[in-house]
């Protein structure tokens, strides 16, 4: 049995009590990052006799192997990302197509999700929407923002604080008319929604150097809903 464990993208609250009472009585926590997740069950008391295994996106195949020849001997293990719930945009996914390809059953803990919270909190349409993960630093990014300028539903994606003024720069080249969001900091102190025109965002990042800061899941509106909105004014949550 493989569990994937959500765990809380910022505040430890969120983090589930059936998540806790996995992780006290699996066999093995697979962790993306373990010294992360021990920080976690320490601040959250979590009681484990686990082994620790570590899988991230530098892992070998002999890593992966291992963990899958643990699992069919059959062990029970939790697997948990850094933050967030694994396999999403993460390299866990690897890991639980391999696990179900073996026949190992897998049960998802549900919790928190960056690309989930933000498009719930942001009013953009949500019934028919795409995730994109994180966008390529270069090659393949220019033909993205273009089929981001044709889509007819939602766009989410995630982006680094160290490239989200270059990602607004961006946008605001391919479409400047189009509404968007961008979610900073979720769950967390400083969380805040901007929402605007590239061009309107971008001014506020100027003028708020200090927002450029932090963890960033941006959501483009489709042509529809930035047409109704163009006329408002940038808000702030």
């Amino acid at each position: 049995m493989l569990f994937v464990v959500a765990s809380p993208i910022g505040n430890l609250q969120d983090f589930s009590i059936r998540g806790k009472s996995i992780l006290e009585s699996v066999d093995i926590i697979i962790a993306e990052d373990t010294r992360s997740t021990k920080k976690l069950c320490t601040l959250l008391q979590i009681e484990t006799r686990a082994i620790w295994k570590s899988f991230h996106a530098q892992s070998s195949e002999k890593d992966l192997q291992e963990i899958l020849h643990i699992l069919q001997s059959g062990k029970k293990a939790a697997l948990l990302s850094d933050a967030g719930t694994p396999a999403i945009s993460d390299p866990g996914t690897l890991l639980v197509n391999h696990a179900r390809k073996l026949g190992i059953q897998v049960s998802p803990i549900p919790g928190a999700c960056a690309l989930v919270s933000a498009i719930c909190a942001s009013g953009f349409p949500s019934d028919h929407f795409e995730f994109l993960g994180f966008l390529p630093h270069k090659k393949g990014r220019q033909t993205l923002m273009k089929q981001i300028y044709s889509a007819d539903h939602t766009i989410i994606f995630y982006e680094s604080t160290h490239r989200i003024l270059k990602c607004i720069d961006q946008m605001h080249e391919f479409f400047p008319e189009k509404q968007i969001c961008v979610a900073r900091e979720l769950t967390k102190i400083y969380e805040e929604f901007i929402f605007g025109t590239p061009a309107q965002v971008k001014e506020i990042f100027m003028q708020f150097p200090e927002k450029t800061k932090g963890e960033f899941v941006v959501l483009v509106a489709n042509q529809k809903h930035s047409q109704k909105n163009i006329e408002s004014p940038v808000s702030l949550l």
